[in-house]
C-alpha cells in the first residue's frame, strides 16, 4: 500500500480510496463544498527522480488541506519525459478515486507543472499532457493556474 500522509506528518493508516470518501463524507457534513486538485511535481537529485502527489481538498472560501505522497526512482529521464511521468501520475490517482467524486458531486482538476509559457522548457510536454488530462475526462490546469502542483506538491519534494 502506498505510503500517503497529512502535511503535520500523520501518517494514513487506511486505503486512499477510503481516506478520500472519510474526508469528502466529513466536509459536506460541515456543509462545506469541496474542489479536489491533484498535482505531482519532481526534483532530480544524482541518480535518483524523488516525486510528490499531492490531492488538495479545497473549501469553498473557506481553506483547505492536503494529502501527501512522496516517492523516489532511480531512472535517468528527459525533462519531457519527467513531465509526462508527473502528469501520469497524478491521472493515476484521480483515475483511482473519480467514482467518490461523482458519486458526492466534487469537482476535480488535475494540475501539471508545466509551463505555458513557449520560453520555458517544460512546455515542451504541454500538448502531450493536456492531451493526456482531457482525453481521461478530467479538467487541466497548467502554470500559472496549477497550483496543486508547481506550489503544493513542489514544496513538498524532498
Amino acid at each position: 500500500m502506498e505510503k500517503w500522509r497529512r502535511l503535520n506528518g500523520e501518517k494514513i493508516d487506511q486505503s486512499l480510496y477510503d481516506t478520500v470518501a472519510m474526508y469528502i463524507e466529513r466536509e459536506q457534513a460541515l456543509g462545506n463544498k469541496l474542489k479536489i486538485c491533484i498535482g505531482t511535481d519532481s526534483r532530480v537529485r544524482g541518480e535518483l527522480v524523488e516525486y510528490a502527489t499531492v490531492i488538495v481538498f479545497l473549501r469553498e472560501k473557506k481553506g483547505g488541506f492536503m494529502l501527501i505522497n512522496n516517492y523516489r526512482v532511480k531512472q535517468r529521464m528527459s525533462l519531457k519525459e519527467r513531465m509526462i511521468t508527473e502528469v501520469g501520475r497524478s491521472v493515476e490517482i484521480a483515475y483511482s478515486i473519480h467514482d467518490l467524486l461523482d458519486k458526492y458531486d466534487v469537482g476535480l482538476e488535475v494540475h501539471a507543472d508545466i509551463n505555458t509559457d513557449p520560453s520555458f522548457r517544460s512546455n515542451e510536454a504541454l500538448r502531450e499532457a493536456m492531451g493526456y488530462i482531457l482525453s481521461m475526462g478530467f479538467v487541466f490546469k497548467a502554470k500559472p493556474e496549477a497550483f496543486a502542483s508547481s506550489c503544493c506538491a513542489d514544496k513538498m519534494v524532498n
